[in-house]
C-alpha cells in the first residue's frame, strides 16, 4: 500500500517583496531591454525590477518571464563577482521562478542554473549565500531527478560548512528546509552516500529550539525512514530516538506531526529497531496521541501501534502494559473512518500474533462491539479483516472451550445478523468468509466441516 505523505505546501517556498515596488514602473520590454545592456548599472535596475514583478503576491507572471528568455540572462548574473547585490537580485528572481510548476522549475535547471547557485553557497556576502541556499530548495523540491543533480554537483558539503557558522535564524531554517528536501521524494531514495553526509548536521539541527528548523529536520529523518531497514539504520544508529520522542510531545503540529511519522517508520523495521524506538518511550507517549484531538495524529498514532503489534509478543506485551488497549477501542467506537481503518489493522496484527492469554485480553477490552459495527463500512477490504479477525477469535476460543461464551457475546452485539447479511455480499471472499463463519460456528451442526483459511493479514509497513 502507499506510503503516508508529507504536507506539500512547503515542498516549494515563494519569496514576496511586499510592498516594496519601486522599480514597478518599468516594462518587461524595459526588463528585457536592461538585462541585455552593456552597461552594469542598467542590468541591476533591470534585474531588480524583474525581481519585483516576479515577487508580486498573486499571479506572478512567471510563465511570460520562462518565455522572453530572461533565465539565461539571470544565469549569467549569478556568476557577477564583482557586483553581489546583482547576484543576489538574480538569484531571488530565479528562486521565485523555481517556486513554480515542474515546468518552470525545470527552465531554470536547463537554463544552467544549478552550478553557479552552488557556488554562491561560499559566497562571502551573507544574503546571496542565503538566496542561492533557498533557490536550491526549490530546485530540490521538484523531484528526485534534479535533486540528484544538486547533489552531484558536490551541493552538501558547502550546506553542511554553513551549519557550522554564525548565522542568523532565517539562514538557518533556510538550510534545514533544503535540507529536508534533498533527502525527499524516491524512485530512487537519495543515494547512500548523501544520506550518511546529511545525517550528522541532521542530528545536530535536530537539538535546536525552532519550531521551524525542528520540522524540517524531523521530515527529513522521515524521508530517510522510509522503506528499508538499512535506512533507519542509519538514522537510529545516529542516537537521535530519544531526542525524537521528546519531541513527540510537543504542543506545535508542525513539530509533532513529523516526529510521530519518522518514529512510525522506525517501527516498520526489525524487531531489534522496534525494540530501540520502545526503549526510547515511544509507547508512553503514543497514548495521549491515540487521544489527540486531531484525526490526522490519531490515524499516525494507530499506525505506529499496528506496527508495533506486528511484532513478536514481548512487542504485544509491552503495548498491552502501557496501556494502549483502551485508546485503540475507543478510536474503533468514535473515530473518524480514515482512523477507524488503521485501528483495524493494528486489532488484526495483535490478534495474529498474542499468546492466548493476550488475545483474552484483547477480547474483553470491549474490541468485539465496535469491529462487528465495521461490517457495515463502506470498504471491502475492512469488511474482510474484520471477518479475518472475527473468524480468528472463534477458532481460539474453541481450542479455549471458550466458543459458546463468545458466539453469545457476538450474538448480544448484533453480530449474527450482520454476518448472516454479508452472505450475500458481491464480493466472493466476503460472501464466502461470512458463510464458512456461520456454517461452522453458527450453524445447527456443530461437525460441519469447513476449511479453516490462513490468516495471513499481519502487516508491517508504510501504510496509508
Amino acid at each position: 500500500m502507499p506510503t503516508l505523505e508529507a504536507p506539500e505546501e512547503r515542498l516549494k517556498k515563494f519569496k514576496y517583496c511586499g510592498k516594496d515596488m519601486s522599480q514597478a514602473s518599468l516594462t518587461l520590454e524595459d526588463i528585457i531591454k536592461g538585462v541585455n545592456s552593456s552597461d552594469p548599472m542598467l542590468c541591476l535596475m533591470a534585474t531588480q525590477a524583474a525581481r519585483k514583478m516576479l515577487s508580486q503576491e498573486k499571479n506572478p507572471p512567471l510563465k511570460l518571464f520562462i518565455e522572453a528568455g530572461l533565465i539565461p540572462k539571470l544565469v549569467e548574473f549569478l556568476k557577477a563577482a564583482p557586483l553581489p547585490v546583482l547576484q543576489f537580485e538574480a538569484a531571488w528572481a530565479l528562486t521565485n521562478i523555481a517556486s513554480g510548476t515542474s515546468e518552470q522549475t525545470r527552465a531554470v535547471v536547463e537554463g544552467g542554473a544549478i552550478h553557479p547557485l552552488i557556488e554562491l553557497l561560499s559566497s562571502s556576502h551573507l544574503a546571496v549565500c542565503e538566496q542561492a541556499v533557498w533557490a536550491l530548495g526549490n530546485i530540490a523540491g521538484d523531484g528526485p531527478e534534479f535533486r540528484d543533480n544538486i547533489i552531484s554537483n558536490n551541493a552538501i558539503p558547502k550546506l553542511l560548512h554553513l551549519i557550522s557558522t554564525n548565522i542568523p535564524i532565517t539562514f538557518l531554517r533556510n538550510i534545514a528546509w533544503t535540507l529536508s528536501n534533498l533527502c525527499r521524494n524516491k524512485n530512487p531514495y537519495p543515494c547512500e552516500q548523501a544520506v550518511l553526509q546529511m545525517l550528522p548536521a541532521l542530528s545536530q539541527l535536530l537539538q535546536h529550539h525552532d519550531n521551524e528548523i525542528l520540522s524540517d529536520t524531523c521530515w527529513a529523518l522521515s524521508y530517510l525512514t522510509e522503506g528499508h531497514n538499512e535506512r533507519i539504520h542509519h538514522v537510529v544508529s545516529m542516537g537521535v530516538l530519544p531526542r525524537l520522542v521528546e519531541l513527540m510531545t510537543s504542543s506545535e503540529l508542525i513539530v509533532l506531526t513529523p516526529s510521530l511519522r519518522t518514529l512510525g517508520n522506525i517501527v516498520t523495521g526489525t524487531d531489534l529497531q522496534t525494540q530501540m524506538a520502545i526503549d526510547a518511550g515511544m509507547l508512553k507517549v503514543l497514548g495521549q496521541h491515540l487521544r489527540h484531538p486531531k484525526s490526522s495524529i490519531q490515524k499516525e498514532a494507530a499506525w505506529a501501534v499496528s506496527n508495533v503489534a506486528a511484532g513478536p509478543r514481548h512487542h504485544i506485551q509491552q503495548l498491552i502494559t502501557c496501556n494502549l488497549l483502551p485508546p485503540l477501542v475507543a478510536l474503533l467506537k468514535n473515530a473518524e473512518f480514515r482512523v477507524q481503518k488503521e485501528a483495524v489493522w493494528a486489532v488484526a496484527n495483535f490478534a495474529t500474533g498474542a499468546s492466548q492469554s493476550q488475545l483474552s485480553m484483547l477480547v474483553h477490552s470491549g474490541v468485539l462491539e465496535p469491529l462487528l459495527n465495521l461490517l457495515t463500512a463502506p470498504d471491502m477490504k475492512i469488511i474482510t479483516i474484520v471477518l479475518d479477525i472475527i473468524s480468528y477469535f472463534l477458532q481460539e476460543a474453541d481450542k479455549l472451550h471458550e466458543k459458546e461464551n463468545l458466539c453469545l457475546l457476538i450474538e448480544e452485539f448484533g453480530g449474527i445478523e450482520k454476518i448472516e447479511s454479508l452472505q450475500l455480499h458481491q464480493n466472493y471472499h466476503i460472501s464466502q468468509s461470512a458463510l464458512n463463519i456461520i456454517e461452522k460456528h453458527f450453524g445447527e451442526e456443530e461437525d460441519v466441516l469447513v476449511k479453516e483459511e490462513d490468516v495471513s493479514f499481519r502487516y508491517r509497513g508504510p501504510r496509508v
